[in-house]
């Protein structure tokens, strides 16, 4: 067998097929596993968006405009189950955690590549559980993406096939983060220490044990629910003498970490693009490197703020809200570091760039009104409000998403090989930007007004801010078309990017040829030097390609 082909055959799952397609279905190939998800995910992602687009058309005017509100309860339960469980929880770790990390830290792929294929596969079986239950005899859902207890124990819509879904979704996100774990310790290239990691692969370490550890106590309470709706036992239906409050409990013991398993690969993408185009060394770097860990640990005592109103104790209060005030503080770490670093650098405002700084403001806003519902009176007024609706939506969405697709832009080059239009990129950007905040900014002055969240009809004095929301919404819709057919046109006709286009200085950029190619690096690299090292602006290490020894 020739090394070609031998190579090839143990990037598949089972041999070495013919056919393309199976190549691409079977491949256990990090990156092109990587690719599969970004698809699939993309794929849901749009049509989450469209089913926004329908909720935000029915909310034009009181009344019903569109669908009736059992139908827009199915809506919006389904929006979220998408929009959380399918794309935003596993979005940049199962695309750039699988397509960039190995590269980052010079392996050859991650350690247990068939559990990797397998892991996209049982993501792919969860989301078709869920897609089936739409057409089941009683439709999906109508509980929210939250499945609070005990309506989602009595309701006779398909709760069961999607809480199975979200079931085999946390099985697939556990495994993944057991898969990263082990990669990002036993296969770093030599000299590798972790301190001389990219602080990208910080981000998908503290993500790991996120999903590691906080992942398996939704899936026991999902288990637990399950049980009580087809066997009636008494877990957390008051009338048979559970208690639907610990189905709060145990739900948020994950979901709020879960939160900071969105964001801390996102703050990771954050940390590689803000260094490479103010050509400085990140101000900081242990700093923002122990701060993900900080937020990753600190992240598991916050989840009772979520319950102010719940009836719990005026000093279990007072200790979740000073623990969710604690939180901000590595966070705020990493704002004074991304910030430190641009002062007084020659800032570059490519496409990455300019999608980075536009996030700084959004998750700033969403970070800050965040505070108000930290507060133990601000939280009873504006819980279950528009506001909260808001808040979420610009830390998750102006947060993680915008940085998500920051992340496309900065290691497009890699993946294809190719260069998207940058001026359209960055018109692109200025659309959903606008759009953004002129769907969702409404929203705060609407929920401290008293708008309540999750409902069919409203008061005719809200109706503006539904309008502008409406407006903003259809801007943002255009914008990421727009995105994506820019993107889309730079991978068939773009013009060829080079290994290196933007002068960074971190292992993946120093590879042979652009795309990345099935081997990675040619030889493993030994790595005697800190990431981000520039010098008048020009990175400071340099890499040759047959021996991968510097050369500077």
């Amino acid at each position: 067998m020739s090394a070609k082909s031998y190579l090839e055959e143990t990037h598949t799952a089972f041999g070495h097929p013919k056919s393309k397609i199976l190549q691409w279905l079977l491949t256990i190939d990090h990156k092109r596993i990587g690719i599969m998800y970004a698809v699939v995910m993309f794929f849901f992602f749009f049509v989450a968006v469209g089913i926004g687009m329908t909720m935000r058309a029915e909310l034009w005017e009181p009344g019903k405009q569109l669908v009736d509100p059992h139908t827009f309860n199915q809506l919006f339960t389904l929006h979220g189950v998408i929009m959380i469980f399918i794309f935003i929880v596993p979005g940049i770790p199962a695309i750039f955690g699988n397509i960039i990390m190995p590269l980052m830290i010079g392996a050859k792929d991650v350690s247990f590549p068939r559990l990797n294929w397998a892991n996209f596969w049982l993501y792919v079986i969860g989301c078709i559980v869920a897609l089936f239950s739409l057409w089941g005899e009683n439709g999906f859902a109508d509980t929210g993406w939250t499945f609070y207890a005990p309506y989602s124990l009595t309701t006779s819509t398909n709760v069961i096939p999607v809480l199975v879904a979200a079931f085999l979704l946390g099985m697939s996100s556990i495994l993944t983060g057991l898969n990263f774990l082990v990669t990002i310790h036993r296969l770093r290239a030599p000299g590798m220490d972790f301190f001389k990691m990219p602080l990208f692969v910080w981000g998908i370490y503290a993500t790991g044990w996120i999903q590691l550890l906080a992942t398996p106590v939704v899936g026991i309470t999902l288990i637990l629910a399950m049980l009580e709706k087809y066997f009636g036992i008494g877990i957390f239906d008051p009338a048979k003498g559970g208690d639907p409050v610990l189905f709060e409990h145990l739900f948020w013991i994950y979901s709020h970490p879960a939160v900071y398993l969105m964001i801390l690969p996102a703050f990771g993408v954050m940390s590689e693009i803000i260094p490479t185009f103010s050509r400085k060394e990140i101000f900081g770097y242990r700093t923002v490197a122990l701060s993900s860990a900080a937020i990753a640990g600190i992240g598991y005592l916050v989840w009772g703020h979520h319950l102010f109103t719940s009836g719990m104790s005026d000093l279990a209060k007072t200790i979740f809200s000073f623990l969710t005030f604690f939180v901000a503080v590595p966070t705020g770490i990493k704002f004074y570091d991304w910030v430190a670093t641009m002062y007084k650098a020659k800032i570059v405002l490519r496409a990455p760039m300019v999608w980075a700084l536009g996030t700084m403001i959004t998750f700033v806003i969403g970070g800050l009104t965040g505070v108000t519902i930290t507060m133990i009176g601000g939280d009873i007024h504006l819980q279950d409000t528009y506001y909260s609706v808001a808040h979420f939506h610009y830390a998750i969405l102006g947060g993680v998403v915008f940085l998500m697709f920051a992340g496309m832009h900065y290691w497009f080059p890699i993946i294809t090989g190719k260069m998207y239009n940058e001026k359209n990129a960055i018109r692109a950007f200025a659309l959903i930007f606008v759009g953004f905040n002129l769907l969702w900014f409404p929203m705060f002055i609407a929920g401290y007004y008293g708008m309540p969240r999750r409902y069919f009809d409203y008061l005719p004095e809200f109706a503006i801010y539904h309008k502008i929301a409406f407006v903003g919404g259809v801007m943002l819709v255009i914008g990421l078309l727009w995105m994506f057919y820019n993107l889309i046109q730079g991978w068939r006709k773009g013009e060829p990017s080079g290994p290196n286009p933007w002068n960074a200085t971190t292992l993946e950029w120093h590879l042979p040829m652009a795309p990345a190619p099935l081997d990675n690096h040619t030889k493993v690299p030994y790595v005697d030097f800190r990431p981000y090292e520039y010098k008048h602006g020009e990175p400071v290490v340099k890499f040759d390609y047959e021996t991968m020894r510097r050369i500077d």
